[in-house]
């Protein structure tokens, strides 16, 4: 059991510095995905907000960031224009969908994502870095922020580079200098981040002033936005909202695995969807944009020190001091700063202990990493992510059918020894005659062997009169496998083969009497132990031995 960790100073300092660095890193991406959602700057910032606090408070997930997402905005966009009529309707949407990420955290269906294979993690946490870096790559030049994320970055590139602003770049690149060089010894008490942040936005201050700055910062509290909505609504907001639920939702469980693979900590992602809901649910009901766990935050207050709740709780108060009047002294950093501190971000996520080894990674894990890549960057992460589960389930399967079809036993009985204590059943055979076959299904099997496993043990049956099927030491049979069972018995009947099942019990015999797999197989044929099963047999092989002398 893990006991809590004692939150003293030092943890504290980490985490002031952690909400403070991810709360001025985040705000210009909140002003942007509210422009761009067609909801408003302000919406970002009540996102940040309402989902960040909440979803810190509640979540699952110590360390994790949450507000507005590139993913959750292009999908906010289209509920916007698309299933929404007014405002109030669409953030009525955003309530829906929050509650139902509640639901899927209480019916604890976030444990699934654990079993995300590391290679598809790596494949989109170095597609997450790669994209930072690409968009990133304007704002270090003095150019503004791209559209269509890195694929709209890369096309921008080259005609960015005929009016580079030298200003905005010497800001940067000083900027990215000091993440990159100030002294180990001296981050407990001053993060990097924080440094470079002072150091870049005073050049632009003092010195390089012409170069594009965060500027005006919206202010006020928000009023009630969501409307009550008719029955008839809300059936037709629950498609929108449930693909709004299962975006958040996978977007704030991979984000968590990010962060435990930084901390080495472990979350809880049931826990972390309630969070993730309220948070949802009080933004809608304020007009915020919907929000998840946001990785480049995360990623952000973790580089920065902050290791529990309370950076982000407190990114969310700082973000709220800033609607109440304190903007006006972020509105002078220059985004050039924000470039060279998110280069860096960037650079970091990328999963450089995986990428050394590539020249060592099986083949197929290799193609699974890289199309993850891939699609992170050039399509969006939650296609990466589902395309990458695909193959690398794949993949998985491919290295599993070798063990499975490993673990299979299909040999002949030679009448001799099945049938030493009764030579009797010998008397019409010659020396040699193996009337019964053994196949002994040992360990697990699953849709990965099943196809070859007819193929493999098809063919020994028919070559018997009797065959006994023995599961005393399979410990799992999937639905494919057990379905593969009947197949096996089918044949064994087309081969008027006798069947004799052997050794059932636990969750195989569960499975194969769930799907009545053994409906053709008489009760008395199956037994326990292969003493039974002999007996069985002689009496079913003694129908067709001729008598003594004949």
């Amino acid at each position: 059991m893990q006991h809590p960790e004692r939150y003293g100073l030092e943890t504290l300092r980490g985490d002031l510095f952690g909400g403070l660095t991810s709360a001025v890193v985040a705000l210009p991406v909140a002003l942007a995905f509210g422009v761009a959602s067609g909801l408003g700057a302000a919406a970002g910032m009540y996102g940040v907000i309402a989902v960040g606090f909440f979803a810190s408070v509640f979540g699952g997930t110590r360390s994790q960031i949450s507000g507005p997402t590139a993913p959750m905005t292009v999908a906010m966009s289209v509920i916007v224009t698309t299933h929404a009529s007014t405002l109030g309707e669409a953030f009525a949407i955003v309530i829906v969908a929050g509650l139902l990420q509640v639901a899927l955290g209480t019916l604890r269906i976030g444990r699934f994502v654990v079993y995300t294979p590391h290679v598809v993690v790596s494949g989109f946490m170095s597609g997450i870095g790669v994209i930072i870096m690409l968009i990133q790559s304007l704002p270090f030049i003095g150019a503004p922020a791209p559209s269509g994320g890195a694929p709209g970055a890369v096309r921008a590139l080259s005609s960015a580079f005929d009016s580079v602003n030298f200003q905005a770049l010497a800001i940067a690149a000083v900027t990215l200098a000091v993440t990159v060089l100030w002294p180990r010894r001296l981050s407990k008490f001053a993060p990097p981040v924080l440094v470079a942040l002072v150091a870049g936005t005073l050049m632009g201050v003092l010195w390089l002033t012409n170069v594009p700055v965060i500027g005006p910062v919206p202010r006020g509290l928000p009023g009630i936005q969501a409307t009550m909505p008719s029955i008839d609504f809300l059936l037709a907001a629950a498609q929108p909202a449930l693909i709004l639920a299962l975006l958040g939702s996978v977007d704030s469980l991979l984000t968590s695995l990010v962060a435990d693979s930084l901390t080495g900590r472990q979350h809880s992602p049931n826990r972390e969807l309630v969070g993730q809901g309220i948070g949802n649910v009080v933004s809608g009901i304020f007009g915020g944009l919907p929000g998840a766990g946001a990785t480049m935050g995360t990623v952000t207050n973790i580089r920065a020190g902050g290791t529990t709740r309370v950076s982000g709780a407190l990114r969310a108060v700082l973000v709220l001091g800033l609607l109440l009047g304190l903007g006006r002294f972020v509105e002078p950093i220059p985004h050039a700063v924000l470039a060279g501190i998110l280069m860096k971000v960037g650079w970091d996520i990328i999963d450089w202990r995986l990428l050394r080894r590539i020249h060592r990674i099986r083949r197929a894990h290799l193609v699974v990493m890289l199309v993850t890549l891939a699609l992170t960057v050039f399509v969006d992460l939650v296609t990466a992510v589902a395309i990458g589960l695909i193959v690398a389930g794949m993949a998985h399967a491919q290295a599993m059918e070798v063990l499975e079809l490993d673990s299979v036993v299909s040999v002949p009985l030679l009448d001799r020894a099945f049938f030493a204590e009764h030579p009797e059943m010998m008397a019409a055979a010659d020396e040699y005659a193996a009337r019964s076959g053994l196949v002994a299904l040992r360990g697990s099997f699953t849709v990965a062997s099943a196809h070859k496993l007819v193929t493999v043990v098809g063919a020994d049956i028919g070559e018997h009169e009797l065959v006994i099927f023995d599961f005393s030491r399979a410990t799992l049979l999937d639905d494919s496998a057990a379905m593969l069972v009947e197949q096996l018995i089918e044949v064994a009947g087309r081969s008027q083969t006798k069947v004799i099942v052997m050794g059932l019990k636990g969750r195989v015999a569960e499975t194969l009497h769930t799907l009545d797999i053994l409906r053709h197989v008489p009760a008395g044929h199956i037994v326990e132990t292969l003493d039974d099963a002999r007996r069985v047999a002689i009496a079913l092989l003694e129908i067709d031995t001729p008598p003594t002398g004949v």
